[in-house]
């Protein structure tokens, strides 16, 4: 099934989970057998293997998540989810290995890679005689059979634990980083995320300072650019290097820019040394791993040339493979599970080819994409106690960012509530931001001073190498509590601008430093100093800044163009298109709806069509996406659109002179609108598809979306997708302006337009 066509079955959880045919194999399950396995049960209840069932059964088992239940996965109540789970827990580990949903190149690669001496020792254990192993003996005995438990099966354990197992058997499990104490027991490791709307070293070196100010940051330096392009990827590496080096951590802590691992690749090739540990998301399957542009065996390679003290990272998350139109009959959570899978199977290469213990590490980024996959803090909190058991199964030092994206119904105080229910269950390491807020991908995560107050609720610690750096910075003591120094950012730069050779007073850096931060500030990336009545709270004024930003992101989401606009816009001589979403909540809780237009719409795209009889090379899509206001602010949109039509102009592009304008859109939406204008014409092709995104960075910002492969590749149905696609993020007049957004739009087309074809 291509994707449009898996859109447009799945529309609607509701509507799935009505047709979905498992009803009907439910109202028998109360005839299940005594001891009755899930295989023998599919076998007598089909009178044949029925890989459908099995699978949908599978998923019943499953605690309910909306994406499940999207998939048509979903148990159709507790009694049904309990039935299920009797069935699978009466199933031995051999069956489920030698009936796997899903046989594809990836899953041959993990599946090779497990140890079989370990998965003879459990090969005729049921499923409830694992997970009373698991929970009754000692660590060092489940590491003599976690080698040999597949991915498949540790994917099916979960589903049988209820949420005070999962922590239990999670608090129990450690596979800390080589020759460090980042995953052991009784440690929370921080990764830093000092991300910046442009990219701008300054902005990015002071989130690092402030972090350091609170004694946080003990895992990596990790930095989402706004640009993937190698120029722009190497000087975010490199900012990051020159503070590990001024510190002499380089060492200690890495760096990494998390650009696609050939970006980062290209990086190393062009700037030897510039890069530290590799970066990149990985799914469930050779389809879903293609959205990503990666393959696995273009992963074994990156894996087999890893020859320096840092391997790999990776990023994951319930619900990537759905929700790319991969969902294979296979639910999120066994999806999920053969995502560490592969993690696994990577650390043995990087094991091999660096001739050491892997410094290898994956963080779940759980909650990210929205309410799809799941709406509320309890399914976020499942979620994360699965991963982590998942992962440790696994042998990974694996760690959360417990997230949540501003149209989830998970609020700040919500996420405090995840932080202290998920803490006992012993993540390697959280998210470090300054608040909760990311200023470039506006979503929400742990804050520097959420890790000071688990560490002490908790009685956790930072990396032993890591605690004696921050103890010679005056903020921490020897017991690992806030000393003198503690929250104090400008003395971190002090101290940064002594080893840097400067010897002018210390008011006089320390005023510096004062603008250095004002600056920084002013372009809307959020510093924390000092706090508030207790260490960890943050200061009342920037409290009540970042809840006036939350309230703001809400208030963006739920609005749409307004009237005015689409008139003036129309007026102008934009076409109007629109989606299947049927309202703003269709829109918000089923984004699939939102990735076809509606059968209208459709007709005035055949329409426009003919009219432009091939004329045109380029089209502009504008669409409210989640930010309709960030589009409706005229001093953003109108010099983009000017900025871009003249640079268009410039470089010789055609450009369609009527821009459509299309409501309740998502970025795929703008596939279809390509695929429409341009299938099997000659030549480049490309979408320019502005869209309002990332409410909550303390921005109103929009991207745009850059595709431009040739009209016969337009002409082949769901063949163009994200893996082509290049973006520009984060523009607004208080982040990348508009008028540079333009012509960084320009320049990436043109780089585009010059690439081989396929």
């Amino acid at each position: 099934m291509d994707r449009r066509s898996f859109i447009g079955n799945m529309a609607g959880s509701a509507a799935a989970i009505a047709l979905n045919p498992i009803t009907i194999w439910y109202s028998r399950l109360s005839d299940t057998l005594p001891q009755e396995g899930l295989i023998a049960y599919v076998h007598r209840m089909s009178g044949r293997w029925d890989p459908i069932l099995y699978g949908r059964l599978l998923g019943a088992a499953n605690a309910f998540k909306e994406g499940d239940g999207i998939l048509g996965l979903a148990a159709n109540g507790e009694d049904h989810r309990l039935l299920a789970r009797r069935l699978l827990a009466a199933t031995t580990l051999s069956e489920v290995n030698a009936h796997p949903l899903l046989e594809d190149g990836m899953y041959r690669s993990i599946r090779a890679s497990e140890n079989e001496a370990a998965r003879a020792l459990t090969a005729a254990w049921t499923f409830d005689e694992l997970k009373a192993f698991l929970l009754n003996e000692q660590e060092s005995s489940i590491h003599g059979i976690r080698d040999g438990l597949s991915s498949d099966v540790i994917g099916c354990l979960v589903k049988l634990m209820d949420n005070a197992e999962l922590e239990r058997l999670s608090a129990k499990l450690f596979n800390p980083l080589p020759g460090t104490m980042i995953g052991a027991k009784g440690y929370l490791g921080a990764r830093i995320q000092p991300n910046s709307p442009t990219d701008h070293p300054e902005d990015i070196r002071w989130q690092v300072f402030n972090a350091w100010a609170f004694g946080v940051g003990d895992v990596l330096l990790g930095t989402n650019p706004v640009s993937s392009e190698p120029e722009q990827v190497h000087q975010v590496e490199r900012t990051l290097q020159e503070v590990l080096a001024t510190f002499d951590l380089e060492h200690t802590l890495p760096h990494c820019v998390l650009a696609h691992i050939d970006i980062q690749a290209e990086v190393e090739r062009r700037w030897p040394g510039s890069t530290a540990l590799w970066f990149q998301s990985i799914a469930g399957s050779d389809a879903a791993n293609a959205t990503f542009d990666v393959s696995v065996d273009r992963l074994i390679a990156h894996a087999d040339s890893r020859q320096g003290p840092f391997g790999l990272y990776f990023e994951t998350g319930q619900g990537a493979d759905f929700t790319n139109g991969h969902g294979q009959h296979m639910d999120m959570v066994l999806h999920e599970s053969r995502k560490y899978g592969l993690a696994r199977m990577l650390s043995q290469r990087v094991a091999i080819a660096s001739g050491r213990s892997p410094w290898v590490h994956l963080n779940d980024v759980a909650g990210f994409i929205g309410p799809e996959v799941f709406r509320t803090r309890e399914q976020l909190i499942r979620c994360c106690l699965e991963d982590l058991v998942m992962g440790k199964l696994h042998g990974l030092c694996i760690g959360l960012d417990i997230c949540s994206t501003l149209h989830m119904d998970v609020s700040l105080d919500d996420l405090d509530h995840c932080l202290e229910a998920l803490a006992p269950a012993q993540p390697a390491y959280l998210m470090a931001l300054p608040t909760k807020i990311d200023p470039m991908l506006g979503y929400l995560t742990t804050g520097y001073q959420d890790h000071v107050r688990l560490r002490e609720r908790f009685s956790l610690r930072v990396d032993d190498r890591m605690a004696t750096f921050f103890r010679s910075l005056g903020v921490m003591d020897a017991q690992g509590r806030p000393a003198e120094r503690f929250g104090d950012t400008l003395s971190v730069f002090v101290q940064y601008m002594r080893l840097k050779g400067d010897m002018r007073s210390e008011p006089e850096i320390r005023e510096e430093g004062q603008q250095q931060m004002a600056a920084v500030r002013a372009r809307g990336v959020f510093l924390t100093d000092g706090h508030g009545d207790r260490s960890f709270d943050l200061r009342p004024d920037i409290e009540r800044e970042i809840r006036t930003i939350y309230d703001d992101a809400k208030l963006s989401i739920l609005a749409e163009f307004d009237q005015e606009f689409l008139s003036n816009m129309t007026q102008g001589g934009s076409i109007l298109l629109g989606t299947r979403s049927a309202d703003r909540d269709d829109y918000i809780l089923h984004p699939s709806t939102g990735e076809s237009l509606d059968e209208e719409s459709s007709r005035r795209l055949m329409a426009l069509r003919t009219s432009h009889d091939a004329a045109y090379d380029v089209q502009v899509v504008i669409t409210d996406g989640l930010n309709a206001l960030s589009l409706q602010d005229r001093q953003q949109l109108n010099p983009f659109l000017q900025a871009l039509q003249d640079g268009l102009a410039q470089s010789g592009r055609r450009v369609a002179p009527q821009p459509i304008v299309l409501t309740r859109g998502r970025v795929r939406a703008g596939y279809q609108i390509g695929e429409g204008l341009f299938a099997g014409l000659p030549g480049r092709r490309a979408i320019l598809h502005v869209i309002g995104e990332r409410p909550g960075t303390g921005h109103r910002t929009f991207s745009v979306y850059i595709t431009c492969p040739e009209g016969r590749i337009w002409g082949q149905p769901d063949k163009v997708d994200h893996d082509i696609t290049r973006v520009v993020a984060g523009i607004a007049r208080t982040a990348l302006a508009p008028e540079k957004a333009a012509a960084e739009t320009v320049s990436i087309l043109g780089r585009m337009w010059k690439e081989d074809s396929e």
